[in-house]
């Protein structure tokens, strides 16, 4: 079994449980009301720790991105548009992940908005993406359980999503609470959904990493290049 098993996992479960750590963090220095108030990373030195655990949680889902996506080219033994797809949306939901530890609400509003922008819809895309490919690489009935389980977390990213956004828009103080409540849902559905790659990542080996290797040298080959290694 490779030990690329425990990033998923290590990831997952960091982040969730970091994230109540500062949470805790937030309540015991009265920075927030424990019931009414989510905003648990704006000052420090809560602050500087959801930073750091943004920062490694971004960095960790890159590198899952970019395993998951070497692990299904070699796979398919093609790389097809909806892997690359899927390469995008999660890269691009760790810089805005990014973006939201490093960029607080009340002192950069603009940027953290952005991050969020970025990183909730690419998230779902990502998990909607990553669901499709585990049915189509589906060969036996063992891998049904992995497969219906991701659809049920991307149901379940899906619906907390449109109801924070709903929620949001609503001036009543009480809906605004249940939006946050629907966000703090969709991101753990979402890092759920990243532990799932355990079972995926047991056959990450070195030949996956050579695949992946190998595709950018192909991607950095001229035209006249590419027709001579077809010859």
């Amino acid at each position: 079994m490779s030990l690329w098993v425990l990033l998923p996992v290590t990831m997952s479960l960091c982040t969730i449980s970091g994230a109540w750590i500062v949470y805790a963090m937030a309540v015991h220095n009265h920075h927030v009301c424990p019931i009414t108030n989510c905003k648990c990373g704006v000052m420090p030195p809560e602050s500087c720790w959801f930073s750091l655990l943004c920062s490694v949680g971004s960095f960790m889902m890159m590198l899952i991105g970019l395993l998951r996506y070497a692990q299904v080219m070699e796979q398919q033994k093609q790389n097809t548009m909806l892997n690359l797809m899927g390469l995008c949306s999660g890269w691009l939901c760790a810089a805005g992940l990014s973006l939201v530890g490093n960029f607080q609400v009340d002192f950069a509003k603009v940027l953290h908005y952005v991050g969020v922008f970025l990183a909730f819809p690419t998230s779902l895309l990502f998990v909607c993406v990553q669901t499709i490919l585990t049915y189509r690489l589906a060969k036996t009935h063992t891998h049904s359980p992995t497969s219906h389980l991701r659809l049920t977390l991307s149901l379940l990213a899906l619906i907390t999503l449109l109801l924070c956004g709903a929620f949001f828009l609503q001036d009543s103080f009480t809906l605004q609470h249940w939006a946050a409540v629907c966000e703090w849902l969709f991101v753990v559905a979402v890092l759920l959904f990243y532990a799932t790659f355990i079972t995926d990542f047991r056959s990450v080996s070195s030949h996956t990493l050579v695949v992946l290797i190998h595709r950018g040298q192909r991607q950095g080959f001229s035209p006249n290049e590419s027709k001579q290694e077809r010859a």
